[in-house]
């Protein structure tokens, strides 16, 4: 039975404590859940500590990494892909998820959200502002998700995988 991949996106050097508290308690209940964590894989922000949430409680962690370096993994990541991509991995991880989970918002992330709306990728923005949340939702019919909390969030992420295709 194939493994769900939960994609959460968000800022690298950029991200703040409160972000990246988010990404790591989100990164567990992902795990609790028994979906796939699915990063840029390096070892800053978001994506680090999603990847690090998520080991904590068990669960398996892929990180699509930008370079074909490992120094910038995570240790918290089972499966590196080192794409040498650069930002052009960002569409990787848009694809190789079935729900993309924005905490926070950066350049990459934005680019991240667009690219998964263009792909008809399921979409849950955490913490984000309004402002954001309207801007992304005029550019797509599909729904957004837009949680404030942890919990909202993985409710969202569960309508979003489940509801009719």
């Amino acid at each position: 039975m194939p493994k769900t991949i939960v994609g959460i996106m968000g800022p690298g050097d950029g991200a703040t404590a409160i972000e990246m508290e988010t990404a790591y308690a989100l990164g567990q209940q992902i795990a609790h859940q028994g979906w796939v964590v699915l990063t840029g894989g390096r070892n800053v922000g978001v994506m680090d500590a999603a990847s690090r949430g998520a080991k904590s409680a068990g669960g398996l962690t892929i990180g699509i990494l930008p370079t074909a370096n490992a120094s910038q993994q995570s240790s918290a990541i089972d499966i590196a892909i080192l794409s040498d991509l650069g930002n052009a991995r960002n569409n990787l991880n848009v694809l190789s998820s079935h729900v993309v989970v924005a905490c926070g918002l950066g350049v990459g992330t934005t680019s991240e959200i667009a690219l998964a709306i263009k792909a008809h990728r399921p979409v849950v923005m955490l913490q984000s502002s309004a402002n954001s949340y309207r801007f992304f939702q005029r550019l797509t019919s599909q729904t957004i998700g837009w949680a404030t909390t942890v919990d909202q969030a993985v409710e969202q992420i569960r309508a979003r995988l489940y509801e009719p295709s």
